[in-house]
Parts: C-alpha cells; sequence; structure tokens
C-alpha cells in the first residue's frame, strides 16, 4: 500500500485532470453503478483514472525504448499514433542512455557499419567475390623481370640468359633448379626464342667440362635441365637426335643419356615434371614422413652416414627434422637387438656434431618420445628401460642436454628378488 501511495503522489494534478477527460465516464463503463474515488492531494479521483495513469505510463517507456532506434529515420510516432517532426525529441531515461551502443548524436540509422563489411577481420559482404587485380604497369612500385631484360637490348647475346641462369642453378639446390626451369619456360616467346634456347644448351654441354670441376654431378643436372626444357616445350624433341653420334665430349654424352633415359622412362612427362622434386614448403606432411621413413630403412641396411645427411638435405624441410629424430628412437625401441641400438646413436651424433639437426629439432623429437611413450609401452613391453639406456648414451654422446635427459620417463617400479634376500632390489627395473 506504501509504494502503491508513492507512486499516486508522483501524478500531477493536471495529468490526472487531462486523464479524467476520457471518451467514456465511469457510470457508462460501470454500467451505472456507484464509482470508486481515492483522494489525492485533496482531489477524489476515480480508480479507473489511476488504472488508465499506469497503462499510458508503461505504454510511453515502451515508446522511449523504441524511439531511440528510429532517431535519424524522420518523423517518430506519439503515444495517440500522430506523426512528430524530426525536431522533437523524445526524453529517454538515464538507463537507456547508457546501454544503448548507438550514437548518441541523432545521426545515422543504427545500421550496420559499411554495410556489415566494415570491421576487424571482416573481409567484405557476404557472398562479394573480388576479381583479379590488374597490376598497373605504371605503378612505382611495379617490377617485372622480362620488362628489366626487354630494356638491356641483348641482341644476339640472348642465349647468354639461360646459360647464365643454368649455371648458377647448378651450384644452387634442388627447389632453385626448379625456379629455374619455370623461368626459361616464361622467359621462351618473350625475351628469348627457341633458337636461342638451342643456343643455350649447345654452349653448356661445350662448358661441361669446367663446369664439373665446380659441380660434380653437372653433366646429371644438365641432362635433366633438358629433359625439362623438351617436357616444356621450349626445346625441341628432335635436339638430342642431332647430336647423336657426334658428340666426343665423355660428359657432353653423359648428359644427352642422362635426358634420354628421363625421356623414356614414363609416358605422359609425369616424372619429368618432377624431375627436381618438390621444395619442403611444398611437399606434404606425410610424403615427407614417408620419405623420412624410407630414409632411415636404407641407412640401417647400407650403414652409410653421410648419405643419409645428404638425403636429409636434400628434402629441404629444416623445420622437420624433429620427425626423424622421433622415427630413430622409435625404431630403436622396436627393435630386438643391439644392431639398430648402435646405428641409431652413431647418426644421431653424427647429424647432431655437423649441425644438419639444430639442438631445438632434437629437443622437440625427444619431447614427443617421452608424451607418447605410455602407448608405446602397450604394443613394446620394456619400452621404459630401453629408452632410459638410449637417452643416458645420447647424453654420454652429447646429442641432448642434461634436463632432457633428466625429462625422461621412468616406471618407477621396483620389486625385490624374493622376501628372504635381505631387501636387495633386482638390477634391472620394469
Amino acid at each position: 500500500m506504501e509504494i502503491e501511495n508513492e507512486q499516486t503522489d508522483n501524478i500531477n494534478a493536471t495529468e490526472l485532470d487531462n486523464l479524467s477527460d476520457t471518451q467514456f465516464s465511469g457510470d457508462e463503463e460501470n454500467g451505472g453503478t456507484e464509482e470508486v474515488k481515492t483522494e489525492i492531494n485533496g482531489n477524489w479521483i476515480p480508480a479507473t483514472s489511476i488504472n488508465e495513469a499506469k497503462i499510458n505510463a508503461r505504454a510511453k517507456r515502451r515508446l522511449r525504448k523504441n524511439s531511440s532506434r528510429d532517431s535519424g529515420r524522420g518523423d517518430s510516432v506519439s503515444d495517440n499514433g500522430e506523426a512528430l517532426k524530426s525536431g522533437v525529441t523524445i526524453p529517454t531515461s538515464p538507463k537507456g542512455k547508457h546501454l544503448d551502443r548507438r550514437s548518441r548524436s541523432g545521426k545515422g540509422r543504427g545500421l550496420p557499419k559499411k554495410g556489415g563489411s566494415g570491421g576487424k577481420g571482416v573481409w567484405g559482404t557476404p557472398g562479394q567475390v573480388y576479381d583479379l587485380e590488374e597490376v598497373d604497369i605504371k605503378d612505382p612500385n611495379y617490377d617485372d623481370d622480362q620488362e628489366m631484360l626487354k630494356d638491356l637490348s641483348l641482341g644476339e647475346m640472348k642465349y647468354s640468359v639461360p646459360v647464365l641462369a643454368v649455371s648458377l642453378a647448378l651450384e644452387g639446390k634442388a627447389s632453385h633448379r626448379e625456379m629455374t626451369s619455370k623461368l626459361l619456360a616464361d622467359l621462351c616467346g618473350t625475351v628469348v626464342g627457341k633458337p636461342d634456347v638451342e643456343k643455350s644448351f649447345d654452349r653448356l654441354l661445350r662448358d661441361l667440362p669446367e663446369l664439373v670441376l665446380d659441380t660434380p654431378r653437372a653433366p646429371q643436372l644438365v641432362g635433366q635441365f633438358i629433359a625439362r626444357a623438351v617436357r616444356d616445350g621450349i626445346l625441341c624433341s628432335s635436339y638430342i637426335d642431332g647430336y647423336k653420334g657426334t658428340v666426343d665430349c665423355a660428359q657432353a654424352r653423359a648428359a644427352l643419356d642422362r635426358a634420354t633415359v628421363l625421356l623414356s622412362m614414363t609416358q605422359g612427362g609425369k616424372r619429368i615434371d618432377n624431375v627436381w622434386g618438390s621444395g619442403g614448403g611444398q611437399q606434404s606432411v606425410k610424403h615427407l614422413v614417408k620419405e623420412i621413413d624410407m630414409l632411415l630403412k636404407e641407412y640401417l641396411l647400407s650403414g652409410d652416414v653421410s648419405e643419409a645427411e645428404r638425403c636429409l638435405q636434400e628434402l629441404e624441410v629444416p623445420h622437420f627434422h624433429h620427425e626423424l629424430v622421433y622415427e630413430a628412437v622409435v625404431m630403436v625401441l622396436e627393435s630386438t637387438g643391439e644392431t639398430n641400438f648402435k646405428m641409431m646413436l652413431s647418426l644421431l651424433k653424427s647429424l647432431c656434431r655437423s649441425a644438419v639437426i639444430t639442438m631445438d629439432q632434437m629437443k622437440r623429437g625427444y619431447e614427443r618420445v617421452y608424451r607418447e611413450i605410455p602407448d608405446i609401452n602397450l604394443d613394446v613391453p620394456r619400452s621404459y628401460s630401453v629408452l632410459e639406456r638410449f637417452v643416458e648414451e645420447c647424453f654420454r654422446a652429447g646429442i641432448i642436454s642434461k634436463p632432457m635427459r633428466d625429462l625422461c620417463p621412468s616406471r618407477g617400479r621396483k620389486r625385490f628378488v624374493s622376501e628372504g634376500d635381505g631387501g636387495r632390489l633386482k638390477a634391472e627395473s620394469y
């Protein structure tokens, strides 16, 4: 009752007078019954007018909440359904001002920023498709190798461009040779022609005795370049046939034989497309895991540490060397004799000393083994004891650090030999 009296005290007498002038009187609504009145500030107010005041107050509160959404749309709607002018502002509650996240200046329509294509991490409106961006040649940042070569006006010296590119690629990695082959295919037809390409390979075959001094594998590599050029269509397929029976140089003959073998190996040239292999960043994880597994198995058969080191470097994946460490340790755990134990220890020792595998990659490989040793132990009993021995030998050889050795998990199960042995423990922990 006290709350109702406080609410009724806040109503002005003028508002109550306006509310009392309704379309129907109390007698008409009650059907002639006696009207109940309440005294407020010395005035007797019908109870029906108080109820109407409460209803209107609720309607105004709802209108205040919705008025901020319609701000900026022009005209708003009043309580009676009449349109108000845009200059008339509807008061809002202080609580609504703090909770409203829209602009308080009255500008804008409350729509998303930039039609939904703005904001952090947004690439555009839903369903928007971007066209290929055309490169502006007049852009000061525009740089095209072909345009630069055209500006040099090489003239009859155009054939020297492929000669220089291949000569530099012979001393690089497999990925560099792959990029050089793609460069030659792009330059042919725009900067150099097919006669220039043939002339450049003629020059390379003549210079092979000098190239062998710096790159012993130059004849095989030049033969691969010739086979790839024939596959890319920048060199005639009859180019090799023109040298039959006319070559006196042993290196040139070896290069032509290598190209002939590659062209006749498979149909469609599928092997020639991958003659240089694929770079480390372009290979899938499954392919890399398979290559490392084959590398370790071949090493166990041959025992050649230098060949295994060379094959690992040719993969060009220094960020994935932890996989070799992991696979090597797992092979030791799964082996039964001491041969694999010693061979893997010598391989990791050689790779660590030559800095082919960094300490960070070595640490990651051992951490992977430590995490998965409970699952490995389910298939390979006594894997904990073998791992402890191998880790201890690696620490003595300087392959891992002392903190990494201390992290090696152990089963921690001590068993007595018998009850009457005076507390003597078994020599080998299980």
